[in-house]
């Protein structure tokens, strides 16, 4: 047999009761406890401004003030991750350049280093596996 918790205790509406009878004018429990009644439920923030201020008020079970704190601390926490705008402007690789332009004067039709050329105009940087085969087509073509 499981233990459950009894669903006839409601430990919002008891708290939420004992506020308005403590302070009967206070404008954000009775908004409050509208919401709770029409929707079932509070959000995090609102239980914790309940919380706050059945802490003020004498006379509150302090058991049922632990229970609604722990019904708060269970609750999912949605943290929203800043957002990190780089404007950051990449330099080009003048090595890489010098490369592609002496390969392009003496071979303008060379395919892969037209490639790699398009692609370096394009991001203006080439992948290292890119560049690694550039230097190679180098090293054969210009420095004989």
């Amino acid at each position: 047999m499981q233990h459950r918790i009894n669903p006839d205790i409601d430990i919002v509406n008891y708290v939420l009761e004992q506020v308005l009878k403590a302070k009967p004018n206070d404008s954000f429990c009775k908004s409050i406890q509208t919401q709770y009644l029409e929707r079932g439920g509070l959000s995090k923030k609102q239980l914790e401004g309940l919380h706050g201020k059945a802490l003020r008020i004498s006379g509150i079970n302090t058991g049922k003030l632990a229970t609604l704190e722990a019904i708060i601390k269970k609750m999912h926490v949605t943290q929203r991750s800043t957002v990190t705008i780089k404007n950051v402007v990449e330099e080009k690789d003048v090595e890489v350049e010098k490369m592609l332009s002496e390969i392009l004067k003496l071979y303008p039709t060379h395919k892969r280093v037209l490639l790699f050329n398009t692609k370096f105009i394009k991001e203006n940087k080439l992948i290292t596996v890119e560049k690694t085969e550039l230097e190679k087509f180098y090293k054969l073509l210009i420095k004989k």
